[in-house]
């Protein structure tokens, strides 16, 4: 899989990808992750990106002079993978998604700053996601959250492929508890079904509470 991330800050970005999960995924050429500076394609000597928005208001509006043809070049360079803008008003990003977008070709994830994108630029791409109801200061740590969630998922990224399968949000349940060592602290213990040795039960308990888990926490989910 490739992901180009076309945005103001590479270096922020690049940061995302020197440690753990990402890293390993890099080094071992499950995932190629290649960043654009969006002032490459700056309108003038000065790195000029973005303009005041007509009709007044305040902050600065990205242009569109300025990000479509830097997603038509990366698009180029990338021609099998979608176009996504990173946007408060976009899709809600979920597990569901994530799956989805891990097993396509690539993506290029376009990260917004500013007050926002000029409304054409929606015009050239396929899909607007958003990872949550609040407002970042640009789609960079959108992006990290989008290549983490789905490089994880890729085959071999973590170790054991079956973790990534029962995961919160995996199923229509959150995770069931987990323990280890030591077996007992400050008093509390570690369920005694875990120690029991016996596979069968240890499942049922764990779909029991994380049935249960779900419906305390999460009854949107149940």
């Amino acid at each position: 899989m490739r992901i180009d991330i076309i945005t103001l800050f590479p270096d922020y970005v690049e940061g995302f990808f020197s440690e753990s999960i990402l890293k390993r995924a890099r080094e071992q050429k499950l995932v190629e992750l290649v960043t654009h500076d969006l002032r490459d394609w700056a309108v003038d000597a000065y790195g000029a990106v973005d303009g005041h928005p007509y009709g007044g208001g305040a902050g600065m509006v990205l242009r569109c002079d300025v990000v479509v043809p830097a997603i038509e070049k990366v698009s180029k360079l990338n021609p099998d993978s979608s176009v996504i803008l990173l946007t408060p008003q976009g899709q809600k990003y979920n597990q569901v998604v994530a799956r989805e977008l891990s097993k396509t070709k690539g993506m290029i994830l376009v990260c917004g700053r500013y007050e926002g994108f000029d409304e054409r630029i929606r015009e050239y791409v396929d899909r607007e996601i958003s990872v949550g109801d609040y407002v970042l200061s640009g789609g960079e740590l959108a992006a990290g959250v989008i290549i983490d969630s789905v490089v994880r998922l890729l085959p071999g990224a973590l170790g054991d492929d079956f973790s990534s399968v029962e995961e919160s949000f995996s199923t229509s349940t959150l995770e069931y508890p987990q323990y280890t060592r030591p077996e007992e602290y400050d008093g509390k213990k570690i369920p005694p079904i875990l120690l029991s040795g016996h596979h069968a039960k240890i499942e049922a308990w764990r779909k029991e509470e994380a049935t249960r888990r779900t419906k305390e926490r999460r009854p949107d989910l149940s």
